[in-house]
């Protein structure tokens, strides 16, 4: 299926705020707003996490707002490829509250007649709970559906199971995301100690009582992914505060899988998230 692709920029809560919009070209019943990963500090809406799921999604009659948010310093000793814009780098709360903004945006674009999702990969992913996660809380609106993409959702996360240690020791390449690691990327993200943060910033900290009236989570973990630990800690508690969750570990990937389409799972993973938006109702977004 043919889509259009715009690139658009919205009066954001802190400034301009880059979207890049797809649009089926026989029009949607229902939409996702995207958010891409990079590490908070990483990303743009070319690379492949961005801008190949979009308009896989797009081409399976799904509209798609992908998000330009904004992005964290680079931590001392990280290299990161060069950034799609040259925006001020911040801390947190900024590129959360940008990505809630692209939400309520997007539920009157025009771009799909039903109900819109929200959801992102890896650090976007926890862009994407958190900013869900407040919509719950303060009564707008709220996604029919989340989609998390090997999400990142807490700071100091389990340590990998024995399962999982040995997936790693065979995969060396794919060992990357060691407490040490993660602690410096959340830091770096909140700009101060992770005990100041609240659970819009790290969502794998919300209790139970927070996490009610959730919308329901489809996740995808990669196997050989120590940021699995997280996604399925998270995926427990959601479970304990009643959400209705559906997680999946995409056979066979590392982390990030969706940013090498060549890698069969990535479509696998995109045929995974297409037909969960399409099963969508009408009246699932709404407000709280």
């Amino acid at each position: 299926m043919a889509h259009a692709v715009r690139d658009r920029t919205l009066d954001g809560p802190h400034g301009p705020l880059g979207v890049r919009t797809y649009a089926p070209a026989d029009g949607a019943r229902v939409g996702l707003v995207w958010a891409h990963g990079g590490g908070f500090a990483g990303g743009d809406l070319d690379m492949p996490e961005a801008h190949w799921v979009a308009g896989q999604l797009a081409d399976r009659g799904i509209a798609v707002v992908s998000v330009d948010y904004a992005l964290a310093p680079v931590p001392a000793g990280w290299t990161m490829p060069p950034a799609g814009h040259t925006r001020e780098r911040v801390h947190y709360p900024l590129a959360s509250e940008e990505v809630g903004f692209a939400f309520a945006w997007a539920l009157s674009s025009g771009l799909a007649d039903g109900p819109w999702a929200l959801g992102g990969a890896s650090a976007g992913a926890n862009l994407a709970t958190g900013a869900a996660l407040r919509l719950v809380h303060t009564g707008g609106p709220v996604p029919a559906l989340v989609v998390l993409a090997y999400p990142t959702l807490q700071a100091v996360q389990p340590p990998a199971d024995a399962e999982l240690r040995a997936l790693l020791a065979a995969q060396p390449d794919a060992d990357r995301f060691g407490a040490d690691v993660v602690r410096t990327m959340y830091e770096n993200y909140l700009g101060g100690p992770l005990d100041a943060a609240d659970a819009y910033a790290i969502p794998g900290i919300a209790t139970t009582a927070q996490l009610m009236g959730f919308p329901p989570v489809l996740m995808i973990n990669g196997e050989a992914d120590e940021l699995r630990m997280s996604g399925e800690a998270f995926a427990r508690s959601l479970a304990a505060a009643g959400v209705a969750v559906d997680a999946v570990t995409e056979r066979g990937t590392q982390h990030g899988h969706l940013n090498r389409p060549a890698e069969p799972a990535a479509s696998l993973s995109i045929e995974r998230i297409a037909a969960r938006l399409h099963t969508l109702s009408p009246g699932d977004t709404s407000m709280r």
